[in-house]
């Protein structure tokens, strides 16, 4: 995929576990867990900016375009 989702990298730098941000953003943990995997097909605007607001970042912290090699 062309999308990659770095959530898992801002978790870190933020010291936070995964359970934390899921609670903070009112998400499910295995939501959390198919986004972090990048297995997620969509993300609604709102759950953007609430992932933005608790990590304290960017969307483009979030998210970053790569172009497939083919």
């Amino acid at each position: 995929m062309a999308i990659i989702v770095n959530v898992d990298v801002m978790l870190a730098r933020r010291k936070m576990s995964s359970g934390e941000l899921a609670e903070k953003v009112g998400i499910s943990p295995a939501n959390l867990s198919i986004l972090k995997t990048g297995k997620a097909k969509a993300i609604r605007f709102s759950t953007l900016s609430s992932l933005c607001d608790a990590l304290a970042c960017q969307p483009a912290d979030l998210l970053e375009y790569a172009p497939d090699e083919s």
